[in-house]
């Protein structure tokens, strides 16, 4: 069997984007809506759960200091812009989750995918799909 394959870029000295449960909520209105006030953002988060104003500003704040989010001044008006891009809160989470569990290395995770998750016929068509999609890229790069 192969070495698994480990995902580049997993040193913490890389600045991965790690985002908390909140600042993934937040951040999802600040992509949709942007640039949005942080009343803006409360209300939307009011439909799936009770946040108080000052909660959802004081996180927004903290955002800011991250470096996940800036702020444009209008007068008295501050609207908040995303800093990071989805996919590299996405590629922060996964590469966490990767090196948690699996070591880094993808092989392990894709087969206990496989086998402890159950895939349907559409999914693992797709998923040899994308292989094929890979293998094409790699051959083609050479």
């Amino acid at each position: 069997m192969p070495k698994p394959r480990k995902i580049t870029g997993l040193n913490p000295e890389e600045n991965a984007v790690e985002l908390t449960e909140a600042e993934w909520e937040i951040m999802k209105v600040v992509w949709e809506k942007e640039p949005c006030a942080a009343g803006t953002v409360q209300e939307s988060l009011a439909q799936s759960r009770d946040r108080a104003y000052s909660t959802v500003k004081t996180t927004m704040d903290r955002m800011v200091e991250k470096g996940f989010l800036e702020i444009e001044r209008i007068r008295n008006l501050q609207l908040f812009r995303s800093c990071i891009s989805e996919v590299d809160a996405r590629r922060g989470e996964f590469r966490k989750m990767l090196k948690r569990a699996f070591d880094g290395a993808l092989t392990p995770m894709m087969q206990f995918l496989i086998e402890h998750e159950g895939l349907s016929k559409e999914e693992a068509s797709q998923l040899r799909k994308l292989a094929n999609m890979a293998e094409t890229k790699k051959t083609n790069r050479k």
